[in-house]
């Protein structure tokens, strides 16, 4: 049995919000080892969609690539990247449909290059799913200096082309934004 980890982030929720459709291509930047948007999502989408679980740690790509030929979900793709660098992501440029960054942002030195990164693969009219911490002060999540600003997401979003489509609640400790690119 594999921990799905959308007991704080329902995934279902994320791919209401993101249009998901069967036949799109999907990106999960920073998929993480439980694979929790990438193996429902990859149901969703079927098997003329594709589904790119993407990581920077490659133990945890095996554990994707594993899990995904043992329920013979043919569609998903692992690609090892540093989403920190431009131009590194192995998926076609401006081929995505919908980007999903889920508690990723939070990790990163330097999120800005992550959004350039991640937007460079998105098609015009393609959406970018934001979800990240919004409750500081808890044993369990980040500390409070790694928070996020959504306000410096949606500035980066008007400045690339895109426009803040929903800002939405996850549960009681995440907070969601939609951004729709309209280049």
């Amino acid at each position: 049995m594999y921990h799905s980890g959308n007991q704080m982030v329902d995934p279902h929720i994320l791919f209401e919000k993101a249009h998901i459709q069967p036949g799109m291509h999907v990106a999960d930047f920073g998929c993480g080892q439980t694979g929790h948007i990438v193996f429902p999502c990859a149901m969703a989408v079927g098997g003329r969609g594709i589904m790119y679980a993407v990581d920077i740690l490659k133990d945890v790509l095996a554990q994707i690539e594993e899990r995904a030929k043992s329920n013979r979900l043919l569609n998903i793709h692992s690609v090892w990247s540093d989403i920190e660098k431009l131009g590194h992501t192995a998926i076609p440029q401006k081929s995505l449909d919908v980007g999903f960054l889920v508690n990723t942002l939070v990790h990163a030195t330097d999120r800005m290059a992550v959004l350039n990164e991640v937007n460079r693969l998105l098609k015009d009219k393609a959406r970018l799913v934001v979800v990240d911490w919004m409750k500081k002060g808890l044993v369990f999540g980040p500390k409070d200096e790694q928070f996020i600003n959504f306000q410096d997401i949606e500035g980066w979003g008007k400045r690339h082309g895109f426009v803040v489509q929903e800002v939405f609640d996850v549960g009681r400790f995440h907070r969601g934004m939609v951004l729709y690119k309209h280049e």
